[in-house]
């Protein structure tokens, strides 16, 4: 995993809007390598999906607009490209995984035609004979039963899950350098969802496709990610292994996401953890850092200037005025770090061994 794929270099999307600009997307820089996992991570409208979908041109003009900053895909700026050559591109290169597969599939068409579009569109070499063939291997490579049976069937005589499957084997048609999943398992049960990433890895392993996985569940992040971004008012606040993300984070809104997660095996009466307060309105973005307000460890800097990435190794950064070395040192809450360790206890009694990094 040494070849860059893709380089994202201080993207800013803005929206138009009858209230004013909404800065949806702050200055965002990452990059992925040939068969990695990023997942990016972060609350409701903290600018995941509006990234994903920039990386696809899918940012309706207007009232989008790509302010500034490169896409670089294999070398080639996705943001300076015409639309009919995004055209050859998405579905080929590079495809997409929805949210709600209902809303995703035609639900007048027969799911094998849906398949076969994408392959036939993308390969004009290939027979309708082939492409119905090769429609019926990925149904069955998705791990759906009867594939046959399954090719003649409309997407309501599936489950939800079956459906994902069946958007995923759309998405697969094509055999896209980078996968881009947004939120593919928010809508199945925890059962469903186990099995979907499980397929996903699966993929990875055998085609050494590239993943941009989108979610706001950090649990999600532990089973599949190699690297994780966080999140936050449209900015990336962390980034590093998912290692360092989940045994050493240093910014504290990831400290409230770990320690918001979900567990099951809590009493009765001890309450979730929440992060109090609301994300900043956009439209006119705060003064300094934009997490100050719902930090309990802001100081008075934070309400002034935006604070830089630190470095926290080679691979590891926090965009917190903690790391400055004038600032007092905060040690990841109690709490946060019991949850943590009870999350990665399970993890690895189920098989999923995230190993830990220094402190």
């Amino acid at each position: 995993m040494s070849e860059k794929l893709l380089e994202v270099k201080n993207l800013k999307i803005n929206f138009k809007t009858y209230a004013g600009v909404v800065q949806a997307v702050r200055g965002v820089n990452f990059d992925l390598k040939q068969g990695e996992t990023l997942c990016i991570v972060g609350e409701s409208g903290s600018g995941k999906s509006v990234t994903s979908n920039a990386l696809m041109k899918l940012i309706p003009q207007p009232p989008g607009i790509y302010a500034e900053g490169e896409i670089l895909f294999e070398g080639r700026d996705l943001i300076k490209h015409s639309e009919k050559e995004m055209t050859k591109i998405r579905g080929n290169e590079i495809a997409m995984i929805f949210q709600d597969p209902m809303t995703a599939l035609n639900p007048t068409m027969r799911v094998g035609k849906q398949i076969m579009e994408v392959i036939l569109k993308h390969n004009k070499k290939v027979t309708k004979d082939e492409a119905k063939q090769r429609a019926i291997e990925l149904i069955d490579q998705v791990g759906i039963p009867f594939p046959e049976k399954r090719f003649k069937q409309y997407p309501h005589e599936f489950s939800g899950g079956m459906r994902q499957r069946i958007v995923i084997a759309i998405a697969l048609a094509a055999e896209p350098k980078l996968l881009i999943a947004d939120e593919p398992t928010t809508a199945l049960d925890v059962t469903i969802q186990a099995q979907i990433i499980e397929l996903m890895k699966e993929i990875q392993r055998t085609s050494n496709t590239s993943i941009i996985f989108i979610t706001h569940d950090l649990g999600v992040v532990a089973n599949i990610a190699d690297r994780v971004a966080v999140m936050y008012a449209g900015q990336i606040v962390e980034y590093g292994t998912v290692n360092e993300i989940f045994y050493n984070p240093k910014h504290p809104y990831t400290w409230g996401l770990l320690g918001s997660m979900p567990d099951l095996d809590n009493s009765t009466d001890e309450l979730l953890r929440t992060i109090p307060g609301s994300p900043p309105d956009l439209i006119h973005p705060p003064v300094g850092d934009a997490f100050a307000p719902r930090n309990e460890y802001a100081m008075q800097i934070d309400y002034e200037q935006d604070p830089p990435m630190f470095a926290v190794s080679e691979t590891h950064f926090a965009k917190t005025w903690l790391l400055h070395p004038d600032a007092p040192e905060v040690p990841i809450p109690e709490a946060v770090r019991k949850r943590i360790d009870g999350y990665l206890e399970k993890n690895k009694a189920n098989g999923i061994n995230i190993e830990k990094v220094g402190e």
